[in-house]
């Protein structure tokens, strides 16, 4: 079982480390789409992962369609959107999920949410939010992935 985690024009490094190191955390490989609102070797990136960083499969990718094809086929696509779809906690991620998250000042294009809506997954929250922190969104639907797996692989503690 496969567990891919795609950041689509991360601007904040802080949150691309912390879901670095969620991706460390359970052994999910992380995919970033170019362009970057940050510099790669930016020590807030490295500080969030902390020493985590030899435990993370970090691919990055200069543009969405430079992706490979299994990472984009719409059957395994899981798109997080404050816009609406299908509840996360109640979506089915089977064996080779791929959980694609957008830029924090606009999340992912339309074009992108367009093209797949049956694949939009969204986190309820209070009415008059925008969204959720990018690194507690990406959290929350990794260990659901995780959850509906029987947390597989995973021990308690350290």
């Amino acid at each position: 079982m496969t567990l891919d985690v795609v950041l689509v024009e991360p601007e904040i490094p802080p949150n691309t480390g912390n879901i670095a190191r969620t991706c460390a955390a359970v052994g999910a490989r992380l995919h970033l789409v170019e362009p970057l609102g940050f510099q790669w070797l930016d020590p807030r990136v490295k500080r969030a992962g902390v020493d985590y960083w030899h435990l993370v499969d970090v691919h990055r990718h200069a543009t969405w369609d430079a992706l490979p094809d299994e990472l984009r086929r719409p059957d395994t696509l899981h798109l997080f959107t404050s816009r609406g779809g299908q509840r996360f906690d109640q979506a089915q991620y089977g064996d080779t999920a791929v959980l694609v998250f957008g830029r924090e000042s606009t999340g992912l294009p339309d074009t992108l949410l367009a093209a797949h809506p049956d694949r939009c997954r969204m986190i309820p929250m209070r009415p008059g939010l925008r969204s959720l922190n990018l690194s507690n969104a990406a959290a929350l639907a990794v260990y659901e992935v995780m959850r509906q797996r029987g947390y597989a692989g995973l021990t308690i503690g350290g």
